[in-house]
C-alpha cells in the first residue's frame, strides 16, 4: 500500500504543485504484537515485508517505536512490531485522517 496514493495534491498552477501534509495516527503498543531487538542488519523495510508482505508499510513500525529519519535502526533497539491483525483498522485511522 503506497501511502500517498490517496493524499490529494494541491495544484497552483500549471507549473508546480505540492503535497498536503500527511497526517499519521497514534498506534499504541499492545500485547498481541510482536517485540524484537534489533542487530545492525535490522531495516524497517525489510521487517515490514516479513511481518505484513509489504515492505510500504514500514511506516506503521517507525510511528509505533517513534522513529523517525531512516529505515535502519540502532542496534540494540527493542522494537514492537504491530499485529498484522491490526493493519485495517491502522490503515482505515490513516486514510480519515488524510480525507
Amino acid at each position: 500500500m503506497n501511502r500517498y496514493e490517496n493524499i490529494k495534491i494541491n495544484k497552483l498552477d500549471n507549473l508546480s504543485r505540492y503535497y498536503i501534509d500527511v497526517f499519521y495516527p497514534e498506534i499504541k503498543k499492545l500485547d498481541i504484537d510482536t517485540y524484537i531487538v534489533t542487530n545492525r542488519e535490522t531495516r524497517l523495510d525489510i521487517l515490514a515485508q516479513k511481518y505484513y508482505n509489504d515492505p510500504e508499510l514500514y511506516w506503521i513500525i517507525t510511528i509505533c517505536n517513534n522513529l523517525e529519519g531512516s529505515i535502519f535502526v540502532e542496534p540494540g533497539t527493542q522494537l514492537c512490531i504491530p499485529n498484522a491483525g491490526r493493519l485495517s483498522e491502522i490503515i482505515s485511522s490513516f486514510n480519515l485522517l488524510n480525507e
